[in-house]
């Protein structure tokens, strides 16, 4: 079978490539998968580079979620069926015709949902939710996000919507408050105007704000801390702009507030069953009547990594660039 693979880290539109690897065989509990579409999400893109959470040993392939037919059933699997639908958002290396997976790990796919949707269902809308769920607001609560018109930032906008929760997002420019605007998603400020805090707090009408989460580091971080009420919460998603969170000791003190991280497949592998399936419920209905979206910026064959990779970090994209073998 073909399959992205990579001997050395480093960028990825030049490590990875198409090589011819065995068709895997499923063991106790594991089926085959044919993969239909993968998401290129940016932990990807860090994992070939070398500079995420986890490293494989190389040679590897690429690529951790998927929307795929089951071909083969491994020992002891009823379920799911050969012939089925079913997606994965944590199985390292699909970027391949065939993957193995765990047969408890995979979701089945309802006929309502695309393949372009079922494709980025787990790994973007379930971190997003999840992280909604982490931030422990209620309905009538103010929250605050950065990045906002990142992928995870729109999802988190949505899914506090139907939970009746208030958002505030941050962009650098004017445009981007546009762009969601016309997606349905309101109470945007660019921050490149001098008084974006004052357009906040109109948008709040002074109502405190509970939580913050923080994609992007440095002063940005220090920014979102100072807004919120006493006693709340930054969460740091992510580091776009900076490894490094400057944050002022007043505010912590002051404020008491709670500085804490979140990392999705950390925070699913300890959650309760009932509560993973209850968010997944959650997740699919919202796919389902429209309450998510999921858009799609390109679809490239395995063969175009190259111009995959590039056309993911562009600048200003909107939706997950997909590859299909």
């Amino acid at each position: 079978m073909r399959a992205l693979v990579q001997h050395e880290f480093g960028d990825p539109a030049r490590v990875l490539g198409v090589e011819e690897r065995p068709l895997p065989e499923p063991g106790p509990g594991q089926v085959r998968v044919r993969t239909v579409l993968s998401p290129i999400h940016n932990h990807d893109l860090w994992t070939a580079r070398g500079t995420y959470g986890f490293k494989p040993e190389l040679p590897a392939q690429a690529g951790t979620e998927a929307v795929g037919i089951v071909d083969a059933l491994g020992e002891g699997v009823e379920s799911p069926a050969v012939g089925q639908r079913v997606v994965t958002g944590g199985t390292f290396g699909v970027w391949s015709e065939y993957f193995v997976a765990k047969a408890a790990g995979l979701i089945p796919v309802p006929e309502a949902l695309s393949d372009e949707t079922a494709a980025q269902l787990v790994a973007m809308p379930f971190s997003a939710l999840s992280l909604l769920d982490f931030l422990e607001v209620e309905a009538g609560d103010w929250i605050i996000q950065n990045a906002a018109n990142g992928a995870v930032g729109r999802l988190l906008a949505q899914f506090a919507a139907t939970r009746g929760v208030n958002v505030i997002g941050l962009v650098r420019r004017e445009a981007d408050v546009t762009v969601l605007a016309e997606a349905g998603i309101r109470n945007v400020v660019a921050t490149a105007h001098d008084d974006w805090r004052t357009h906040v707090a109109e948008l709040t009408g002074g109502a405190p704000i509970a939580a913050a989460v923080d994609s992007v580091g440095g002063e940005s971080s220090g920014d979102l801390l100072h807004l919120l009420v006493e006693g709340g919460t930054l969460v740091s998603f992510g580091a776009m702009g900076s490894d490094t969170m400057s944050i002022s000791s007043g505010d912590v003190i002051f404020k008491q507030a709670t500085v804490k991280g979140f990392w999705g497949s950390k925070v699913s592998a300890s959650m309760p069953a009932d509560k993973r399936n209850a968010l997944f419920g959650e997740l699919i209905t919202a796919a389902i009547s429209g309450g998510i979206t999921l858009p799609v910026a390109g679809v490239y064959l395995f063969d175009d990594i190259h111009d995959a990779v590039h056309a993911s970090d562009r600048q200003g994209r909107v939706g997950k660039v997909l590859l299909k073998p």
